[in-house]
Order: structure tokens, then sequence, then C-alpha cells
């Protein structure tokens, strides 16, 4: 009998260690998995996509936007290349400026390297061939430095966000440096969408601030002799001509050689970046608009950006590196919000309405298209010792609210 009890009670021994040991590997099991869990919330990558053109006719503004978003990312996080504990991975992809390549490359870095955003591109052709698959993969794509309305008007889908300004906003910001109640206005333009878009836009603007458009003129955007389509201009006798042009084969010269300023006729249009810039000697004392330039815009953003850029690559920040820069602020900041949620969905609601600051100063995402409103710069050219080109001054900053364009969605 005694054998019995102390065969049965080993038995309940081995039942009870059996049992403790069990809870103790589900416990550890549960301590795991929570570990497990935590670390997979702040730990990680977040990985970016840029499309831009790195080669061919475009190839500076693509660097440019590159060096910018580099410079972005290093800035909005402190240096540390992550938010939220996730790692920040950038893969760049050049679209060589051929949208049917850019549609591949965009291909490629969702399903390939399995991207959280894009962002791109340097062309308008590129950007609207690529839209629709940020809708696809319900990816938030932020469009720099591309212009055309289009991307956030009738193309426009919910992922897409713009940091870089649009057509309209360029066309209002040249109304407002030049148009005023009783100034007469001529324009000048290549005879294609790029002019018809970019006067259409200006037209609308100037005669909004009670200007009247004179004369619209527009020339063979292959021509190399505006002779005639300047002698237009001066029989219609214009306070302002203002030329929206893209191309080597620009009018300055022969407006110059015409004499066109001394017969009272004053000329505008944007002022590019430095490489363009370098051909607008015939144009000292020309009062127009910029979108940015390294001495237009002060606040601590900028300051640092134009210090890092000289330090580190021996030149100023040019025309579109501020736009790369304000991309990449503009994720890192929606991030910071998201608690590293990449979700596109979630992001929608979080960008919509969200101000963030910029070397341009602050941007607002405006919440019915996404574009966002920015400060642009009225400007004088003038010749400055030690600078081989004309240099933009500022006349005025010209506010969010005066250059934001018509919501065309």
């Amino acid at each position: 009998m005694k054998k019995y009890w102390l065969l049965l009670l080993l038995a309940v021994l081995t039942l009870l260690i059996v049992a403790c040991n069990g809870e103790g590997a589900k416990e550890s099991s549960t301590d795991s998995s929570a570990s497990k869990e935590a670390e997979g919330e702040q730990g990680g990558t977040i990985k970016i996509g840029v499309l831009a053109s790195l080669t061919g006719a475009l190839e500076s503004y693509g660097k440019q936007t590159q060096r910018g978003f580099d410079l972005g990312i290093e800035y909005a996080t402190n240096g540390s290349m992550e938010v939220n504990g996730k790692k920040i991975e950038i893969v760049y992809e050049d679209t060589e400026t051929k949208p049917e390549v850019a549609v591949q490359k965009a291909t490629k870095l969702l399903e390939d390297d399995k991207v959280d955003f894009l962002v791109g591109s340097s062309s308008s052709g590129d950007t609207l061939a690529v839209l629709p698959l940020a809708e696809e993969y319900e990816k938030i794509m932020v469009v720099e430095p591309a212009v055309a309305d289009s991307i956030t008007g009738a193309e426009f889908n919910d992922y897409i966000f713009r940091t870089g300004r649009n057509s309209s906003q360029d066309a209002y910001a040249a109304a407002a440096a030049i148009a005023n109640k009783g100034v007469k206005i001529a324009t000048f333009a290549p005879d294609y969408s790029f002019g018809w878009d970019g006067v259409k836009a200006f037209k609308t603007a100037a005669e909004k601030l009670g200007a009247e458009i004179v004369l619209e003129e527009y020339a063979d955007p292959a021509a190399t002799d505006f002779t005639s389509n300047l002698q237009k201009v001066i029989d219609a006798k214009p306070d302002y001509l203002f030329v929206v042009w893209a191309g080597a084969n620009s009018p300055w010269n022969q407006i110059a050689d015409l004499k066109i300023q001394e017969k009272g006729i004053k000329i505008s249009t944007g002022a590019p970046d430095i490489i363009a810039l370098k051909f607008m000697n015939p144009l000292i004392g020309m009062e127009g608009f910029s979108v940015y330039y390294h001495t237009l815009p002060q606040n601590d953003v900028n300051q640092w950006l134009v210090e890092e850029h000289q330090k580190r690559f021996d030149e100023v920040p040019d025309l579109f590196t501020p736009g790369g820069m304000s991309a990449a602020i503009s994720i890192v900041e929606a991030l910071k919000k998201s608690q590293g949620d990449a979700d596109g969905k979630k992001l929608i609601g979080i960008m919509e309405g969200m101000s963030f600051e910029t070397p341009k100063g602050t941007m607002t995402f405006r919440k019915e298209d996404h574009q966002a409103l920015q400060s642009m710069y009225s400007i004088r050219l003038e010749q400055q010792e030690g600078v081989d080109y004309p240099v933009p001054v500022l006349i005025r900053e010209l506010s969010p609210e005066e250059t934001a364009p018509p919501i065309s969605n």
C-alpha cells in the first residue's frame, strides 16, 4: 500500500512540474511576441523612391532635386536619417525624361523595391504618366518639381501631394509683380501648349488685378528671328511686355537689339535657374518674379540649406534644390504625425491641410487639391560685382495667399 501511495505522489508531482513548465513557456512565448511586436513598431525601414531626370536635357534639374532631397531628409531628422525609430532609405531612379521609362522605373520601385513613397519628377510628362500608379498601389506621391496644372487638376487623385509650385502659381506671381489697375500689358510666348497655358493663366490673374492685356503675340517655338513679332509689341505700346519662354532660342538679345525698354516698354518674366540667368544680361533692370533664389527667403531653414550646400558642393543651391528639400521635409513631418506609419490612406488625412517649414518659409497642402501654397518673390534683375549674371533682388515677398492658384480638380 505504501508503494502505491508513493507512486501516486510521484505522478502528481510530475504533472505539476509539466504544467508549471508549460505555463512558463507560454509566458515566455507571450513576452517574446510582445517584444517582437514592439520591435516591429519601432524598427524597420521607410523606403522612398525618387524619380528624376538624372541624365539628358533636364539633368541639372534632377540633380538639384536629388541634392535638396538628401539634405532635406538629413535636416528633418536632425542627422539621424530615422523617423520614429525607422531608418529612411532613398532609392533614386533616372526617368531619362521619357514618360514610358518613368512608368517602368516607378513600377520597379513599387514592386521590386517595395517603396512606401514616390517622389518626382523633373518633367510634367513623366509625372503625369506615373500618377495613376500612386493610386493603384495606394502610396503617397509627393510631386516635385513638375509644374503642369493638370497634376493637381484634371489628373489629380487623393494620393498626390505637390510641394512644387504649378503653372498658375507662376502666372499669379508674375501678375502680382506688375499688374495693377490701368496697366497695359502685351504677352509674348511660343505657339504651343506651354505658351498658350502660361499666357491664359497670366491673363486671368492680371485682369483680376485690373490690368489690360492689349496684345497676345505667339511665335514659332523653333524660330530664331522674332523681329516681326516684337514689332507688333512695339506698335501696341504697352506698359509691360510679359514673356513666357523656354529653350535656347530665347528672344532676349533681339529685345535688347530693338531697344524695347528704351521705348518705354518694361520687360517682365520669371527669373530662371542660374545657368539660364547667364543669358539674361540684356534684361538687367527687368522686374518680374522668382520661384527661388538663395538670397531671397529669410528663414532658418534656408540659411541652413545655403550654408550646408556651399560647404559640401562649393556652390549655392539653385532653383530646384529647395523643392527637393521641401518634399523630403513634408514626408518626414507626415511620418512624425503618423508615428512612423506609412499607410497611404492614413497619411492622406494627416497631410491634407498640413503645414511645414521649408527653405521658402511655411508651406501648406491645400485640402481640396493637395497643392502646396507657398511664397513667391517679386524681383528686379540687377548687376552685382563679382557675379557674372543678373541677380534677382527682392522687391517684396508674395504671400501664399496672393499666389494661390484656382482649384481645378
